[in-house]
């Protein structure tokens, strides 16, 4: 349980105590929990966005919940929370990589700009399409619908994270990334993506299997783009994994749900 701890505590603001990265196992045995830290973190967006329907209905109606300016708010809050509940981490990741694969000119000098703390236009230019993406894909999903894709999405978007780990090889040096490869890792992938799918089937139902091919595909491709002109991946390219792929599932699943707004609701659910 010692990785389920590293991975709550490098993950989200959560406090597990200081030593969550030097304890048994450390980070080394983390990863495997990435899925399950996602549904934690899915969880509490879905808690959020029950408060704020009942403040709409409590301070104007339930005319209120109709407004579609409602839906564009929520979903700003929401994908402010998932930035303030990971720390931001995978969001800086993703920055340095926009700037560093978009930007560099060859393998040396694109991994010196992943180290640089200063942020350039690619980064700035990313970022906001980013986040817009997000805000427009949470704001489009159905009110029946949007509680259980926030709570699959984390999920989904960190077992993206982990098949990109499993699947590329890593050149960050000695940086953060390298901490959770010390060890083995099939069986975590394996635990991993079974926590994601058996999540998506509790949650979203059969067609979860479709964000879930969507969302690895996103991931890969990402990792081989990475690893084509960096010669590998990096931390910060686990980051930009686990924003791309949210921004992807997060799209996937308004447009899966426009036609069909029960596709994505669990069968179990009334």
């Amino acid at each position: 349980m010692s990785g389920l701890r590293s991975a709550l505590g490098f993950l989200t603001i959560i406090p597990v105590g200081s030593g969550y990265r030097t304890g048994t196992g450390g980070l080394s045995s983390a990863r495997a929990w990435f899925p399950a830290v996602g549904v934690l973190l899915g969880f509490a967006l879905a808690g959020i966005d029950l408060l704020l329907g009942w403040v709409y209905m409590a301070g104007s109606g339930a005319d209120a919940q109709a407004h579609p300016t409602r839906h564009v708010l929520t979903a700003v809050v929401l994908v402010t929370a998932l930035v303030a509940m990971t720390r931001a981490l995978h969001l800086d990741g993703f920055m340095d990589t926009c700037d560093a694969l978009l930007g560099g000119s060859s393998p040396e000098h694109r991994r010196r700009i992943l180290k640089d703390p200063e942020v350039g236009a690619f980064a700035v230019a990313g970022v906001v399409c980013l986040l817009l993406l997000k805000v427009a894909a949470v704001s489009a999903l159905p009110d029946q619908v949007r509680p259980w894709i926030l709570m699959l999405v984390p999920c989904i978007s960190r077992g993206g994270m982990l098949l990109v780990m499993e699947m590329f090889p890593y050149v960050g040096g000695d940086g953060l990334g390298a901490a959770f490869l010390k060890r083995p890792g099939r069986w975590q992938l394996i635990f991993g993506t079974t926590l994601a799918v058996l999540a998506g089937f509790a949650l979203a139902g059969p067609w979860s299997l479709v964000l879930l091919a969507l969302a690895f595909l996103a991931a890969w491709s990402i990792g081989a783009f990475a690893t084509r002109l960096l010669g590998g991946v990096t931390g910060d390219i686990y980051g930009a994994v686990n924003e791309t792929v949210e921004a992807v599932a997060f799209l996937c699943a308004a447009l899966l749900s426009v036609g069909a707004p029960n596709v994505l609701i669990p069968s179990w659910y009334p």
